[in-house]
């Protein structure tokens, strides 16, 4: 799994902000984030850069279950490890969330 472990977390929001299945840019720092909501409930961080040669925004993606699917290049990401599912290959940096008290907190 490539999820950063630094443990110093920052509010991204309220959970009511992070609509189910679609994602929302957050900017923490100088780190652009793409933040999903899956439709059990589960949010998810991901630094927002397509580790497609051709790179973009995975912010756009549209989420099925713990999948990412991004519509650019037609690549399948699993939010929980952040590895592109085969044919195609690559990694995205996938970074802790908790929720308190309605609160969504990101650690970079």
């Amino acid at each position: 799994m490539t999820t950063k472990q630094t443990g110093t977390y920052f509010p991204a929001g309220g959970i009511d902000e992070f609509l189910p299945r679609i994602g929302r840019v957050v900017e923490i720092d100088d780190l652009q984030l793409a933040v999903f909501r899956a439709s059990d409930g589960t949010i998810f961080a991901a630094d927002n850069h397509n580790p497609h040669p051709k790179g973009g925004p995975l912010a756009e993606g549209i989420v099925s279950g713990h999948y990412l699917y991004d519509p650019l290049y037609d690549w399948k990401i699993d939010l929980t490890t952040g590895q592109v599912q085969a044919p195609d290959n690559g990694q995205v940096q996938m970074y802790p969330v908790k929720v308190e008290n309605d609160q969504v907190w990101i650690a970079v």
